[in-house]
């Protein structure tokens, strides 16, 4: 389990959150609501607490923030039966879904050459804004998407329009993947994979050698191209909250 540790430590180092305020080993995080990663306390590791205390801790975190109190529990890890005694449930009703895989896989097995229509650049256009987030992000948008040591803002144009995003983050020796999206009207083009190429190289290019990506377990077709792509589930989470929420 040490390993899940390690690798979700640092899937939260390339989210930022506005706030991230430790507890223990856990991080208690707010960002006003935007995503789910970034407005959940991470359970791994020891909160130095009972974890009663430590969902108390959590709740009144969120209170503080205005947000709703949620946990980020590993799947099979120490915290989730603790948890559940603690009388929170699984958030069945998460808009991105309750479960979520997280994949790894070696970047060499899927790094391309650039090209002229796909580039990885550490300044988003706007259209990948749009993309990504929507054409006017917020404040919190732009902390958790556009900060961070090294993020790159990865895009395909046809027309002078940016019609495929993608955002890339290098910790350590990883690169963490998100964001991934195509415009409707240019979709079974191929355009993800060609962007994940660019993205890999990019990684590989400022010492990443592995890709790490936290997907909704009912998203099929990302899983299924990530998959063809040499990625494997590592570990799945959930997003848990109180009864009294």
């Amino acid at each position: 389990m040490e390993d899940v540790v390690e690798l979700e430590q640092r899937c939260a180092d390339a989210w930022p959150a506005l706030v991230d305020r430790p507890l223990g080993q856990w991080r208690l995080r707010a960002a006003d609501g935007f995503t789910g990663r970034a407005n959940s306390a991470l359970t791994t590791g020891d909160p130095g607490v009972p974890v009663p205390d430590a969902l108390a801790a959590v709740i009144g975190f969120a209170a503080e923030h205005g947000i709703r109190p949620a946990a980020h529990v590993v799947v099979g890890a120490p915290a989730e039966a603790a948890v559940e005694a603690a009388g929170w449930r699984v958030d069945v009703d998460h808009p991105g879904g309750a479960e979520s895989l997280v994949m790894t896989g070696p970047l060499h097995g899927f790094a391309t050459p650039k090209s002229a229509d796909v580039d990885v650049s550490g300044t988003p256009l706007p259209g990948w804004w749009e993309l990504a987030a929507q054409p006017s992000p917020t404040a919190a948008q732009r902390h958790v998407l556009a900060s961070g040591p090294t993020v790159g803002f990865g895009t395909v144009t046809a027309g002078g329009e940016v019609v495929a995003a993608v955002r890339g983050a290098v910790v350590g020796d990883l690169l963490h993947v998100a964001r991934l999206a195509v415009r409707p009207d240019a979709r079974r083009l191929g355009l993800a994979r060609r962007l994940m190429g660019a993205l890999a190289t990019w990684g590989l290019e400022r010492g990443a050698t592995t890709c790490a990506l936290q997907v909704a377990e009912h998203n099929t077709a990302a899983i299924t191209l990530y998959r063809s792509l040499g990625c494997a589930e590592h570990h799945r989470y959930r997003y848990w909250v109180s009864n009294h929420s």
